[in-house]
């Protein structure tokens, strides 16, 4: 063998080595990735068929992020097995699916929200906030008695605030750094509070050096607790512009603000969106992450029409819906989707930005309860009322009379029309000609 054909079989060797450390290193979220081994002499058909028959099983899978991430990853390894006519000498090895780096990772950022009343510690990442840990305290009171007493009041209330900061920074170190790695788990750390107490801690040598320097944003808030944490994070936007739960109460505010202008710019409910929807007027849909809501479409029996509806869980087992109430006929499902999967689909042909909520802002769990989990703001103002047609019968008996009663030109604009035949002229029979 040459030199040059060892170097060449040297050179493969290396790169078979790497691409087997990078799948060793590759990790999906969940399970999102799939792993296809075929033998040599294997039937391409056969693999194709196990492939559609596993496609079948995944859309039973109850957890929707599980269903898509599965179905994608089955779907990458059909269009993948297309390229290959037959399985090569030496077989044939797919992975397929989404594979998490570190650009995809959320970050996670730590907040310490201290108050009078005690502390609280939590991280938001991506649109999941948690908290942590929260206590209580029982600092005395600031008073104004004077005598011998005064400095030794003075002295119990310093000790117990000094007490108070240290446990906190204890307990900030429990939580935010990592004990394997002796790092921080949090990308920053967000102070907030209604006193100086955050600024003492910031500024306190009983605070962890590797937490001082993830500082990010001191903020002052008007509550401690619960609250307190909703507004750190409010007040700490700039700073969090990434973070996806900070870009979800955003837009949910903007929607709000569309509709406390009164402008007719917003939608709102499952109809109403829809019809909004097929006429291009959406411009930013916005949609509850777990709206549990199915588009069918159904046939009737007896006419053989097709007609599309949408339907709750409760409205699903309600035979009545699923019945023609003007024969009785029984209305079959042709089809069954989840409205977010068709969502996800057909977004792209409506010309708009698709946006999945959650409620666990405060903002998120009202659009969720108030407006149904779905809307849309608009491109332009839009009155629903004006698709609140009439029947058919109905339409077509106004069209006739208002027809006969008017006529126009191929350009589309009204001209006179003989009162005697209804030409769009003044005729010679009739000689007569009436202005509409």
């Amino acid at each position: 063998m040459s030199d040059s054909q060892e170097t060449d079989k040297s050179i493969m060797i290396w790169r078979i080595k790497n691409l087997i450390k990078e799948l060793e290193a590759a990790r999906g979220n969940g399970t999102s990735m799939i792993s296809l081994i075929m033998p040599p002499r294997d039937q391409l058909s056969r693999v194709t068929k196990m492939l559609v028959n596993e496609c079948g099983t995944a859309s039973n899978i109850k957890s929707k992020a599980n269903r898509r991430s599965v179905l994608g990853a089955i779907t990458s390894a059909q269009q993948r097995l297309k390229l290959y006519n037959k399985v090569p000498p030496n077989g044939l090895v797919l992975y397929t699916g989404t594979v998490v780096t570190d650009d995809g990772k959320e970050k996670k950022f730590g907040f310490i929200v201290m108050d009078g009343n005690g502390t609280l510690f939590g991280t938001l990442s991506g649109n999941t906030r948690e908290i942590l840990h929260k206590f209580t305290v029982d600092l005395p009171n600031k008073h104004g008695r004077g005598g011998q007493s005064a400095l030794r009041f003075a002295r119990l209330r310093t000790e117990k605030c000094h007490n108070y900061v240290r446990k906190t920074a204890e307990l900030a170190t429990q939580f935010y750094i990592n004990p394997a790695t002796s790092q921080p788990n949090v990308s920053g750390l967000i102070l907030a509070g209604s006193a100086d107490f955050k600024t003492q801690l910031s500024e306190s040598g009983m605070f962890d050096p590797r937490l001082q320097a993830k500082i990010l944003k001191v903020v002052d808030v008007s509550c401690g607790g619960e609250n307190g944490f909703n507004q750190a994070i409010k007040l700490a936007s700039e700073v969090l512009a990434n973070v996806k739960f900070v870009q979800e109460t955003r837009l949910i505010m903007k929607y709000f603000q569309v509709i406390e202008q009164d402008t007719g710019k917003y939608v709102s409910g499952v109809e109403d969106t829809l019809k909004a929807l097929e006429i291009g007027a959406v411009k930013t849909l916005i949609v509850w992450e777990n709206l549990e809501i199915s588009r069918c479409i159904l046939k009737n029996s007896v006419t053989g029409e097709t007609s599309t509806h949408h339907f709750s869980k409760a409205e699903e087992n309600d035979e009545r819906n699923f019945r023609d109430l003007t024969n009785n006929a029984e209305l079959k499902v042709l089809d069954k989707q989840s409205l977010l999967e068709w969502f996800a689909t057909e977004y792209k042909q409506f010309g708009c930005a698709l946006e999945f909520v959650t409620d666990k802002s405060q903002e998120g769990s009202q659009f969720c309860r108030g407006f149904g989990g779905i809307g849309g703001i608009l491109r332009y103002q839009l009155d629903m009322r004006t698709f609140d047609v009439l029947s058919d019968e109905e339409n077509s008996e106004g069209l006739g009379i208002f027809l006969n009663q008017h006529s126009f030109s191929s350009a589309g604009q009204e001209v006179e029309a003989c009162t005697g035949c209804s030409s769009s002229q003044p005729c010679a029979r009739c000689q007569s000609a009436s202005t509409p």
